[in-house]
């Protein structure tokens, strides 16, 4: 049997062929839990895809493990928050008792990915959980979700992380914090945010710099200080 043929499964739940995803698994059940060449089974390239359908079949097969892992460490959970409009098969998941805070190889959670994608509404239904994802999970570059929420700008995202105990003066693995990577993205509005919420100005990262020191141009450095000014806060510079 060739491979095409032998991983017929996964293609159907890439392409979101409800009828041969079916009719495999009327033929032979134990096709949903074949890994691939990729290291991924069926229930991960229907995540993956966005296939709603296909994930509700594959999830009420016998013995269906929510949090089955690909070869990287991936769960579907993982892979379906980091998709767009991916809420029908997040909540499939979440129903059948998908562990939100299960860390993949590199040691990120669903709420890593979802503070990358700034996806607010995935954040607060992570966060909503009984029990909630937690916000002070620190992955394998020494970083937790606020770092995430930091680098790509996202104000909301950073005061929901802050809501849900995230630390905000951590550093990471290079020893850059919240506020650092903020700056060095040229996130001003994210970077007061953080002051506001307490951020301290006076760490440097491993190679001596200060969190203002990493302004990307004048503008940003001069738009965070004046901002200061006006809410009170101290800046070491």
């Amino acid at each position: 049997m060739d491979d095409q043929a032998k991983y017929a499964i996964h293609e159907a739940a890439r392409e979101g062929k409800v009828s041969v995803v079916e009719s495999l698994l009327n033929a032979d059940p134990k096709l949903a839990k074949l890994k691939d060449l990729d290291g991924r089974l069926p229930i991960h390239w229907a995540a993956s895809y966005n296939r709603p359908e296909i994930v509700s079949i594959l999830v009420n097969q016998k013995g269906f493990d929510a949090d089955v892992q690909d070869d990287a460490g991936w769960t579907p959970l993982m892979i379906a928050v980091s998709v767009k409009d991916s809420e029908k098969v997040v909540d499939l998941l979440l129903a059948r008792g998908a562990d939100i805070n299960q860390t993949n190889n590199n040691g990120q959670t669903a709420l890593h990915f979802v503070a990358s994608k700034n996806n607010l509404d995935l954040a607060r239904k992570l966060l909503d959980q009984k029990p909630p994802a937690l916000a002070r999970v620190r992955d394998k570059r020494g970083q937790y979700p606020i770092h995430r929420a930091a680098a790509v700008g996202s104000v909301p995202m950073v005061n929901l992380l802050l809501k849900a105990r995230s630390p905000i003066n951590a550093t990471d693995n290079e020893g850059y914090t919240a506020l650092h990577h903020a700056v060095a993205e040229g996130h001003g509005d994210t970077a007061v945010a953080l002051l506001k919420a307490g951020a301290e100005t006076d760490k440097k990262s491993s190679d001596g710099h200060l969190a203002l020191d990493l302004a990307p141009d004048r503008d940003v450095k001069k738009y965070i200080e004046r901002e200061c000014e006006r809410e009170g806060i101290e800046l070491i510079v």
